[in-house]
């Protein structure tokens, strides 16, 4: 084996590794982007601009979306947009999410 192979091998395992950690890595991110309090709070606003109730609108909303990572488009309905948000309960078997 010679010192130039030697050195291309460790080049590709060096670029394995690096892909490998890429790929890893990029899909946390979009999450964590996806679920920044600036994302939940300018959905909510949306979601919530016509409420009756807008702090318990917002208050509400903010802890569907952190869970589920979404809020359905538009101020009513739409819910299948985002399953986990439309299924999530509270206590007395009630629809938690506006």
């Amino acid at each position: 084996m010679s010192s130039n192979s030697g050195h291309q091998t460790m080049r590709t395992t060096t670029l394995i590794l690096l892909l490998f950690l890429l790929l890893i890595l990029v899909p946390s991110f979009s999450i964590q982007a996806a679920s920044s309090p600036g994302f939940c709070s300018s959905k909510c606003k949306k979601r919530c601009s016509l409420a009756g109730f807008m702090d318990r609108c917002l208050l509400y909303c903010g802890v569907c979306c952190s869970k589920c990572h979404c809020v359905p488009s538009g101020t009513y309905g739409n819910r299948d947009e985002c399953p986990c948000y439309r299924d999530m309960l509270n206590s007395k078997k009630k629809q938690k999410c506006p």
